[in-house]
C-alpha cells in the first residue's frame, strides 16, 4: 500500500525536477471545495479525467464543429477539434517543458458550453438574452451543472484556461496561454482540411502569403505554428509567437471566415439552426414548467439561465428532434 501511496508524490517531485520554472506544478493547485488526495494521479490528472468521464464532454460528439448535419463521417465534431487541440498544445508544452497534465485537461474542456449549431446557436442566443459566451457556460457547466448539479470541483488553473481560452483575456498559466493559441491552429487548419472535403475551397484558393509561409496541406500548416510556438516562447515568462507566422496565421484566419465561416453556401443551414435554438428557448421560456426540475435548481429559480442551460446543452441531433416532437406534426 505504501508504494501506491507514493506514486502521485513521485509524479509531483519529477514535476518539479523536469518541468520548466515557468510550469504550472499541479501540487500548488487550489479547488473551490476541499478534497482528500488521489494516492496515484495528481490534481490536473484527476480534472482531465473527471472531464474526461463527464456527461458534457461525451455529448460533444454530437455538436457541430462548421457543418451541420454534414454528410459524412469524417468531418470534425467538437469532441474530435477538443481531442485535437489537446493533441497540438500537449506537444507545445512537451517541447516548452510544460505541464501537460494541465494542458489535457483544459483542452478536454475548453468546448462543453458550446451550444448546439456551434456558433450559430452561440449567436441564436446572444440575440435573445443579449450576453452569452461558450467559454463562460464551460466554466457554469463544469462549476455548478455537471455531475447531476454537483459540479466538478476542478483546480483554479484548469478553470482560468478554460475560461480565457478565447476573448480579449490572458491565462494566468503558460499552459492555459498555449491553448488558447493551439485552439486557433487546430480549428483554423482542421476546419480548412473540411472545406476542401466539402468542396467549398481549393488549394490555390489559400491567399499567397499562407501558402508561402505556413505551407498548404493542414499537417505542414500545424507543424509550422507548432514549431514557430516553441522556438519563439522558448526561455520566455509568456507564449509568443514569431512576428512572420502570427501574421499569416491572421491572414489565414481572415480568409477562412470570409470563405467558410460567413459563406453563403452555409448560410441557410446555419438560418435553420438558429431558428430551431429560438424556437426551443421561446417553448420553455413561456412554459418554464416543461424543463426538467433540476434546472430550474441548479439556477436558483432564474427563468432565463435554466432555459440557457438546457438549451446549450443539448446536441444538435437532440435539438433537431426536439424541435421536431414539440412543432411538426406527425405524419
Amino acid at each position: 500500500m505504501s508504494e501506491v501511496l507514493c506514486i502521485r508524490q513521485r509524479t509531483e517531485r519529477e514535476e518539479e525536477e523536469r518541468l520548466s520554472p515557468y510550469a504550472a506544478k499541479s501540487c500548488e493547485a487550489k479547488r473551490e471545495r476541499f478534497e482528500e488526495e488521489c494516492s496515484i494521479r495528481t490534481k490536473f490528472q484527476r480534472d482531465r479525467d473527471r472531464i474526461l468521464h463527464s456527461n458534457p464532454f461525451r455529448r460533444l460528439k454530437h455538436k457541430t464543429q462548421v457543418y451541420i448535419a454534414p454528410s459524412g463521417d469524417h468531418y470534425r465534431t467538437r469532441m474530435t477539434h477538443s481531442l485535437e487541440v489537446s493533441q497540438i498544445c500537449r506537444t507545445i508544452a512537451r517541447g516548452l517543458q510544460l505541464n501537460e497534465d494541465l494542458i489535457e485537461a483544459i483542452a478536454l474542456g475548453h468546448d462543453v458550453g458550446h451550444t448546439p449549431f456551434g456558433h450559430v446557436g452561440e449567436e441564436a442566443l446572444r440575440r435573445i438574452i443579449s450576453h452569452f459566451e461558450h467559454n463562460e457556460q464551460s466554466i457554469r457547466i463544469l462549476k455548478v451543472l455537471a455531475r447531476e448539479g454537483q459540479g466538478l470541483n476542478l483546480t483554479e488553473p484548469v478553470l482560468d484556461g478554460i475560461l480565457f481560452h478565447t476573448g480579449e483575456g490572458l491565462p494566468i498559466t503558460l499552459e492555459g496561454q498555449i491553448v488558447k493559441t493551439g485552439d486557433r491552429i487546430a480549428y483554423l487548419c482542421h476546419d480548412y482540411d473540411d472545406a476542401l472535403r466539402a468542396g467549398l475551397l481549393t488549394v490555390s484558393d489559400l491567399p499567397e502569403t499562407v501558402q508561402r509561409k505556413l505551407g498548404v496541406k493542414p499537417s505542414d500548416m500545424i507543424t509550422t505554428m507548432v514549431i514557430d510556438m516553441i522556438e519563439a516562447s522558448r526561455g520566455l515568462d509568456h507564449i509568443a509567437q514569431s512576428v512572420e507566422v502570427h501574421g499569416a496565421m491572421q491572414e489565414f484566419r481572415e480568409f477562412m471566415f470570409s470563405r467558410v465561416y460567413n459563406s453563403v453556401t452555409l448560410r441557410e443551414e446555419r438560418r435553420k439552426g438558429q431558428y430551431i435554438v429560438q424556437a426551443l428557448f421561446e417553448y420553455y421560456y413561456k412554459d418554464i414548467a416543461k424543463l426538467p426540475e433540476h434546472f430550474l435548481i441548479s439556477a436558483d429559480g432564474n427563468k432565463t439561465q435554466a432555459v440557457v442551460d438546457y438549451i446549450s446543452g443539448l446536441t444538435d441531433n437532440y435539438a433537431i428532434d426536439l424541435f421536431q416532437s414539440l412543432f411538426i406534426p406527425r405524419k
